[in-house]
Protein backbone atom coordinates (compact mmCIF):
# COMPACT_ATOMS: atom_id res chain seq x y z
CA UNK A 1 0.00 0.00 0.00
CA UNK A 2 1.20 3.56 -0.73
CA UNK A 3 2.49 5.54 2.23
CA UNK A 4 -0.29 7.76 3.69
CA UNK A 5 1.78 10.95 3.27
CA UNK A 6 2.77 10.16 -0.31
CA UNK A 7 0.88 10.82 -3.56
CA UNK A 8 1.97 8.83 -6.60
CA UNK A 9 1.29 10.08 -10.10
CA UNK A 10 -0.86 7.54 -12.02
CA UNK A 11 2.05 6.61 -14.33
CA UNK A 12 4.35 6.04 -11.35
CA UNK A 13 1.75 4.08 -9.38
CA UNK A 14 1.09 1.77 -12.32
CA UNK A 15 4.79 1.13 -12.89
CA UNK A 16 5.42 0.35 -9.21
CA UNK A 17 2.36 -1.92 -9.01
CA UNK A 18 3.64 -3.85 -12.02
CA UNK A 19 7.24 -3.98 -10.80
CA UNK A 20 8.38 -1.93 -13.77
CA UNK A 21 11.54 0.23 -13.66
CA UNK A 22 11.15 3.68 -12.11
CA UNK A 23 13.78 6.41 -11.62
CA UNK A 24 13.43 9.10 -8.96
CA UNK A 25 14.45 12.67 -9.81
CA UNK A 26 15.02 15.58 -7.45
CA UNK A 27 13.28 18.95 -7.63
CA UNK A 28 15.92 21.21 -6.04
CA UNK A 29 17.56 21.49 -9.45
CA UNK A 30 14.35 23.25 -10.56
CA UNK A 31 13.95 25.61 -7.61
CA UNK A 32 17.53 26.28 -6.52
CA UNK A 33 19.94 24.77 -9.03
CA UNK A 34 19.29 26.50 -12.36
CA UNK A 35 17.81 29.76 -13.65
CA UNK A 36 14.44 29.90 -15.39
CA UNK A 37 13.55 28.71 -18.06
CA UNK A 38 16.51 26.32 -18.26
CA UNK A 39 15.42 24.69 -15.00
CA UNK A 40 12.03 23.54 -16.30
CA UNK A 41 13.37 22.70 -19.76
CA UNK A 42 16.07 20.55 -18.19
CA UNK A 43 13.63 18.79 -15.86
CA UNK A 44 11.45 17.85 -18.83
CA UNK A 45 14.45 16.74 -20.88
CA UNK A 46 15.66 14.56 -18.00
CA UNK A 47 12.23 12.94 -17.66
CA UNK A 48 12.24 12.32 -21.43
CA UNK A 49 15.70 10.71 -21.21
CA UNK A 50 14.45 8.33 -18.51
CA UNK A 51 11.45 7.33 -20.64
CA UNK A 52 13.57 6.91 -23.78
CA UNK A 53 15.70 4.37 -21.91
CA UNK A 54 12.86 2.20 -20.68
CA UNK A 55 11.94 3.55 -17.24
CA UNK A 56 9.28 5.81 -15.73
CA UNK A 57 10.44 9.15 -14.23
CA UNK A 58 9.23 10.21 -10.79
CA UNK A 59 10.20 13.80 -10.01
CA UNK A 60 9.76 14.31 -6.26
CA UNK A 61 8.64 17.43 -4.39
CA UNK A 62 6.47 18.46 -1.45
CA UNK A 63 3.38 20.42 -2.47
CA UNK A 64 1.09 21.81 0.25
CA UNK A 65 2.44 19.26 2.70
CA UNK A 66 2.01 16.24 0.44
CA UNK A 67 5.00 14.30 -0.88
CA UNK A 68 4.52 13.96 -4.61
CA UNK A 69 6.31 11.33 -6.70
CA UNK A 70 5.69 12.28 -10.30
CA UNK A 71 4.69 15.85 -11.13
CA UNK A 72 2.19 17.03 -13.75
CA UNK A 73 3.31 19.70 -16.23
CA UNK A 74 1.48 22.50 -14.44
CA UNK A 75 3.23 21.73 -11.13
CA UNK A 76 6.63 21.60 -12.80
CA UNK A 77 5.92 24.96 -14.47
CA UNK A 78 4.90 26.45 -11.13
CA UNK A 79 8.02 25.17 -9.38
CA UNK A 80 10.18 26.78 -12.07
CA UNK A 81 9.26 30.30 -10.92
CA UNK A 82 7.84 29.78 -7.39
CA UNK A 83 9.44 31.80 -4.60
CA UNK A 84 7.93 30.32 -1.42
CA UNK A 85 9.48 26.90 -1.81
CA UNK A 86 11.75 25.50 0.90
CA UNK A 87 14.92 23.56 0.11
CA UNK A 88 14.30 20.33 1.97
CA UNK A 89 16.81 17.89 3.36
CA UNK A 90 16.16 15.13 5.92
CA UNK A 91 16.04 17.63 8.80
CA UNK A 92 13.28 19.75 7.20
CA UNK A 93 11.12 17.15 5.48
CA UNK A 94 8.79 16.29 8.38
CA UNK A 95 8.27 19.97 9.22
CA UNK A 96 7.27 20.84 5.64
CA UNK A 97 4.81 17.94 5.53
CA UNK A 98 3.35 18.63 8.98
CA UNK A 99 2.96 22.37 8.31
CA UNK A 100 1.48 21.96 4.83
CA UNK A 101 4.34 23.81 3.14
CA UNK A 102 5.91 23.62 -0.32
CA UNK A 103 9.41 22.21 -0.71
CA UNK A 104 11.86 20.94 -3.25
CA UNK A 105 13.91 17.90 -2.30
CA UNK A 106 17.68 17.68 -2.09
CA UNK A 107 19.54 14.41 -2.65
CA UNK A 108 18.97 13.30 0.96
CA UNK A 109 15.26 14.14 1.01
CA UNK A 110 14.72 12.63 -2.44
CA UNK A 111 16.31 9.39 -1.23
CA UNK A 112 13.99 9.30 1.79
CA UNK A 113 10.90 9.88 -0.37
CA UNK A 114 12.01 7.47 -3.09
CA UNK A 115 12.46 4.74 -0.48
CA UNK A 116 8.98 5.43 0.92
CA UNK A 117 7.62 4.98 -2.61
CA UNK A 118 9.60 1.80 -3.28
CA UNK A 119 11.86 3.39 -5.91
CA UNK A 120 15.38 1.93 -5.93
CA UNK A 121 17.27 4.19 -8.38
CA UNK A 122 17.67 7.97 -8.36
CA UNK A 123 19.40 10.27 -10.87
CA UNK A 124 20.81 13.65 -9.87
CA UNK A 125 23.55 16.05 -10.94
CA UNK A 126 26.11 15.88 -8.16
CA UNK A 127 25.84 14.93 -4.50
CA UNK A 128 26.70 17.16 -1.59
CA UNK A 129 29.65 16.32 0.60
CA UNK A 130 32.24 17.64 3.01
CA UNK A 131 32.59 21.40 2.49
CA UNK A 132 35.90 23.17 2.27
CA UNK A 133 36.87 24.60 5.65
CA UNK A 134 34.98 21.83 7.47
CA UNK A 135 37.48 22.02 10.34
CA UNK A 136 35.95 25.41 11.18
CA UNK A 137 32.32 25.00 10.07
CA UNK A 138 31.61 21.26 10.51
CA UNK A 139 29.58 21.64 7.29
CA UNK A 140 28.97 18.12 5.96
CA UNK A 141 26.04 17.46 3.66
CA UNK A 142 23.26 15.21 4.91
CA UNK A 143 23.53 13.43 1.55
CA UNK A 144 26.47 11.40 2.82
CA UNK A 145 24.75 9.95 5.87
CA UNK A 146 21.63 9.33 3.81
CA UNK A 147 23.68 7.23 1.42
CA UNK A 148 24.87 5.22 4.41
CA UNK A 149 21.36 4.52 5.74
CA UNK A 150 18.85 4.49 2.85
CA UNK A 151 18.87 1.70 0.20
CA UNK A 152 18.57 3.85 -2.91
CA UNK A 153 21.20 3.86 -5.66
CA UNK A 154 22.23 7.40 -6.60
CA UNK A 155 23.62 8.10 -10.07
CA UNK A 156 25.57 11.35 -10.19
CA UNK A 157 28.55 13.02 -11.87
CA UNK A 158 30.52 12.70 -8.65
CA UNK A 159 30.38 15.19 -5.80
CA UNK A 160 30.14 18.87 -6.63
CA UNK A 161 33.63 20.21 -7.32
CA UNK A 162 33.05 23.12 -4.92
CA UNK A 163 33.52 20.60 -2.08
CA UNK A 164 36.49 19.01 -0.34
CA UNK A 165 36.55 15.89 -2.51
CA UNK A 166 39.27 13.88 -0.70
CA UNK A 167 37.43 14.27 2.61
CA UNK A 168 34.11 13.49 0.93
CA UNK A 169 35.44 10.18 -0.38
CA UNK A 170 37.02 9.41 2.98
CA UNK A 171 33.70 10.06 4.75
CA UNK A 172 31.83 7.79 2.33
CA UNK A 173 34.36 5.02 2.93
CA UNK A 174 34.04 5.43 6.70
CA UNK A 175 30.25 5.15 6.42
CA UNK A 176 30.52 2.02 4.26
CA UNK A 177 29.06 3.43 1.04
CA UNK A 178 30.18 1.68 -2.17
CA UNK A 179 31.40 4.34 -4.62
CA UNK A 180 31.47 3.08 -8.21
CA UNK A 181 33.18 4.81 -11.11
CA UNK A 182 31.10 3.96 -14.18
CA UNK A 183 33.53 3.04 -16.94
CA UNK A 184 36.34 4.92 -15.21
CA UNK A 185 39.09 4.41 -12.64
CA UNK A 186 38.94 8.11 -11.71
CA UNK A 187 36.41 9.83 -9.47
CA UNK A 188 34.67 12.56 -11.51
CA UNK A 189 34.20 16.08 -10.17
CA UNK A 190 30.85 17.25 -11.56
CA UNK A 191 31.94 19.65 -14.34
CA UNK A 192 35.20 17.71 -14.81
CA UNK A 193 35.73 14.06 -15.70
CA UNK A 194 38.69 13.59 -13.36
CA UNK A 195 39.03 15.02 -9.86
CA UNK A 196 42.58 13.71 -9.61
CA UNK A 197 41.34 11.05 -7.18
CA UNK A 198 40.88 7.33 -7.84
CA UNK A 199 37.40 5.85 -7.91
CA UNK A 200 37.16 3.25 -5.12
CA UNK A 201 35.41 0.75 -7.43
CA UNK A 202 34.93 0.45 -11.18
CA UNK A 203 32.06 -1.21 -13.06
CA UNK A 204 31.46 -0.94 -16.79
CA UNK A 205 27.85 -2.00 -17.39
CA UNK A 206 24.42 -1.28 -15.90
CA UNK A 207 24.02 -5.02 -15.40
CA UNK A 208 27.16 -5.18 -13.23
CA UNK A 209 25.87 -2.29 -11.12
CA UNK A 210 22.48 -4.01 -10.76
CA UNK A 211 24.29 -7.16 -9.57
CA UNK A 212 26.13 -5.10 -6.92
CA UNK A 213 22.84 -3.57 -5.73
CA UNK A 214 21.17 -6.96 -5.45
CA UNK A 215 24.14 -8.47 -3.63
CA UNK A 216 24.35 -5.60 -1.14
CA UNK A 217 20.68 -6.16 -0.30
CA UNK A 218 21.18 -9.93 -0.03
CA UNK A 219 23.99 -9.36 2.48
CA UNK A 220 21.70 -7.13 4.58
CA UNK A 221 24.13 -4.24 4.21
CA UNK A 222 22.45 -0.95 5.00
CA UNK A 223 22.46 2.05 2.72
CA UNK A 224 22.71 2.82 -0.95
CA UNK A 225 25.24 2.70 -3.74
CA UNK A 226 26.83 5.80 -5.24
CA UNK A 227 27.46 5.58 -8.99
CA UNK A 228 29.82 8.28 -10.27
CA UNK A 229 29.18 8.79 -13.99
CA UNK A 230 31.64 11.19 -15.71
CA UNK A 231 30.17 14.07 -17.69
CA UNK A 232 30.45 13.44 -21.46
CA UNK A 233 33.88 14.51 -22.66
CA UNK A 234 32.51 17.00 -25.18
CA UNK A 235 30.71 18.87 -22.39
CA UNK A 236 33.35 18.73 -19.65
CA UNK A 237 35.29 21.65 -18.20
CA UNK A 238 38.82 20.50 -17.27
CA UNK A 239 39.65 20.70 -13.59
CA UNK A 240 42.68 22.85 -14.35
CA UNK A 241 40.40 25.43 -15.93
CA UNK A 242 37.57 25.57 -13.42
CA UNK A 243 39.60 24.95 -10.26
CA UNK A 244 40.78 28.55 -9.91
CA UNK A 245 37.25 29.85 -10.47
CA UNK A 246 35.90 27.56 -7.74
CA UNK A 247 38.55 28.80 -5.32
CA UNK A 248 37.60 32.40 -6.10
CA UNK A 249 33.88 31.68 -5.61
CA UNK A 250 34.50 29.87 -2.31
CA UNK A 251 36.54 32.84 -1.07
CA UNK A 252 33.75 35.25 -2.03
CA UNK A 253 31.18 33.12 -0.18
CA UNK A 254 33.32 33.09 2.95
CA UNK A 255 33.90 36.85 2.83
CA UNK A 256 30.17 37.46 2.35
CA UNK A 257 29.31 35.25 5.34
CA UNK A 258 27.36 32.77 3.24
CA UNK A 259 26.78 29.56 5.21
CA UNK A 260 24.60 26.45 5.46
CA UNK A 261 22.11 25.71 2.72
CA UNK A 262 22.83 29.02 1.02
CA UNK A 263 26.41 28.03 0.14
CA UNK A 264 25.78 25.74 -2.82
CA UNK A 265 23.25 27.99 -4.65
CA UNK A 266 25.59 30.97 -4.14
CA UNK A 267 28.59 29.12 -5.52
CA UNK A 268 26.69 27.74 -8.49
CA UNK A 269 25.43 31.22 -9.35
CA UNK A 270 28.92 32.71 -9.09
CA UNK A 271 30.39 30.01 -11.30
CA UNK A 272 27.66 30.61 -13.85
CA UNK A 273 28.87 34.21 -14.05
CA UNK A 274 32.57 33.37 -13.94
CA UNK A 275 32.31 30.80 -16.75
CA UNK A 276 30.07 32.93 -18.92
CA UNK A 277 27.29 30.35 -18.74
CA UNK A 278 29.47 27.38 -19.61
CA UNK A 279 28.99 25.75 -16.20
CA UNK A 280 25.21 25.68 -16.75
CA UNK A 281 25.57 24.00 -20.15
CA UNK A 282 27.80 21.35 -18.56
CA UNK A 283 25.37 20.91 -15.68
CA UNK A 284 22.50 20.27 -18.09
CA UNK A 285 24.55 17.76 -20.09
CA UNK A 286 25.64 15.77 -17.06
CA UNK A 287 22.15 15.57 -15.55
CA UNK A 288 20.78 14.15 -18.81
CA UNK A 289 23.68 11.71 -18.99
CA UNK A 290 22.99 10.52 -15.45
CA UNK A 291 19.29 10.05 -16.21
CA UNK A 292 20.15 7.74 -19.11
CA UNK A 293 22.42 5.58 -16.96
CA UNK A 294 19.95 5.51 -14.05
CA UNK A 295 17.19 4.29 -16.37
CA UNK A 296 19.44 1.56 -17.73
CA UNK A 297 20.32 0.43 -14.20
CA UNK A 298 16.63 0.39 -13.23
CA UNK A 299 15.86 -1.71 -16.30
CA UNK A 300 18.67 -4.12 -15.40
CA UNK A 301 17.31 -4.45 -11.85
CA UNK A 302 13.83 -5.12 -13.23
CA UNK A 303 15.14 -7.78 -15.61
CA UNK A 304 16.78 -9.82 -12.85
Amino acid sequence: MPHPLLDLAPEVRTALDQGAPVVALESTIVTHGMPHPENVETARAVEAAVRANGAVPATIAVVAGRIRAGLPDETLDWLGTAREVLKLSRADLAHAVAAGLHGSTTVAATMVCAHLAGIRVFATGGIGGVHRGVEETLDISADLDELARTPVTVVCAGAKAILDLPRTLEYLETRGVPVVGYGTDRFPAFWSRDSGLPAPLRLDTPEAIAALIRTQAALNLDGGVLVANPVPEADAIPEGEIGALITAAVTQAREAGIAGKAVTPFLLARLLDLTGGRSLATNIALVKNNAVLAARIAVALHAA
